[in-house]
């Protein structure tokens, strides 16, 4: 058994002093004031914030790696990696509209990847292709469709561990979603035209969060209050959030954030290959993609993702929107578990899966642990 002493310790609700965390194997023994030490517990001494590990629902990709392009246990395994030295112990490797054969290898090479327990995997989230063309943003064209019945093939095989598909909830068949969600898939609407009365229907019919609010879906306007307004209205959907000051004004953030029940909030980052150290400029379908001004951009100016991690992503929380440390944290952990079903994670406590990061006085991370492996910097 290891006790990891000398810093503070976020448990997912409190910063406490004074306390170790004792680990053993994958999972957390207990949180004990260090006095209490165990006899024989091996004490590693650490310095700044433990926290839970962060858990990111939306990552196409990083380190100079995007899933698309190669969609392989090694692709998986290096964005992983990539993520982890951001803080990332938990994610989704994220695939975009293409054919419904290259959605079929990335959902195979998931279940692999999960088979040899790629360190933080958690499943899939497939964001598209069965969007509205109208709000495709930089999605291909070619590829936004209704399922076919390769596609329905494939959906019948789901879930592939946690399972996330984005949707048009305006452009479903009829019984899609509640087939999705009766089979255990976790179903978001996204990249959407629908309207409030159309968004409000996916939500009865079982679409559980809404993909990247505000961002490539109708807007809350007076007379209209569209996809983003019946998000707002639903008080137990989740809504994924790219904070990195150029998807959202940081204004409808906190409108956005305060409209919401505590822990419906979700911290995700929507990572593109320049992500967690790679480079600036990349190609998405045979499309250059690159970083100007700290957005990803394509030729015509549509954003391309985010070059966004989560520990930036936490520290943009509190910087820009003004949250608390406490709650920015929270929005990376414990309610990105909770909206995946992880019941293990977001928290640090007896029995629960020792996935942490350790975080410095200006929120980088210095080191993390996934199932009690520790990573080092």
């Amino acid at each position: 058994m290891k006790a990891l002493a000398g810093a503070r310790v976020f448990d997912g609700e409190t910063i406490r002093g004074g306390f170790a965390v004792l680990v053993e194997g994958e999972s957390i023994a207990a949180l004990v004031p260090e006095g209490d030490l165990p006899k024989g517990a091996e004490r590693v001494v650490i310095d700044g914030l433990l926290a839970p590990g962060f858990i990111d629902l939306q990552v196409n990709g990083g380190g100079g790696v995007l899933f698309n392009a190669t969609p392989t246990v090694d692709a998986i395994r290096a964005i992983g990696a990539a993520h982890r030295t951001y803080g990332t112990t938990g994610f989704l490797v994220t695939f975009i509209t293409d054919s419904t054969e290259k959605m079929a290898t990335a959902v195979e090479a998931t279940r692999q990847a999960l088979d040899e327990r790629v360190p933080g995997l958690v499943g899939i989230h497939l964001e598209g292709p069965f969007l509205n063309p109208a709000r495709r943003g930089i999605h291909d064209a070619q590829w936004v469709r209704t399922p076919n019945q390769g596609d329905l093939a494939l959906l019948d095989e789901l879930p592939v561990g946690r399972t996330l598909v984005t949707l048009a909830p305006e452009k479903a068949p009829a019984g899609m979603i509640e087939r999705l969600a009766k089979a255990g898939v976790i179903v978001a609407a996204g990249h959407t035209d629908s309207d409030y009365d159309q968004a409000m229907a996916g939500f009865a019919a079982g679409v559980a969060g809404v993909t990247h609010l505000f961002n490539a879906m109708t807007p809350l306007t007076s007379r209209a209050p569209g996809t983003v307004g019946a998000a707002l209205d639903h008080k137990p959907a989740w809504c994924g959030l790219i904070v990195d000051g150029h998807h959202v004004h940081p204004a409808s953030l906190r409108a956005a954030i305060a409209a919401k029940p505590r822990g419906t909030m979700i911290l995700v980052t929507d990572a593109m290959p320049p992500a967690a150290g790679g480079p600036a400029a990349f190609d998405l379908g045979g499309r250059p993609i690159r970083a100007e001004g700290g957005r990803l951009i394509g030729a015509d100016g549509t954003l391309a993702g985010a070059d966004l991690d989560m520990a930036r992503a936490v520290a943009n929380t509190v910087e820009m929107v003004g949250l608390d440390i406490a709650e920015a944290l929270r929005m990376a952990s414990l309610y990105p578990a909770r909206a995946l079903g992880l019941d293990d994670r977001g928290r640090i406590a007896s029995g629960k899966r020792a996935d942490l990061v350790l975080l410095d006085h200006k929120l980088r991370v210095t080191d993390t642990w996934i199932g009690g492996e520790r990573a080092g910097r």
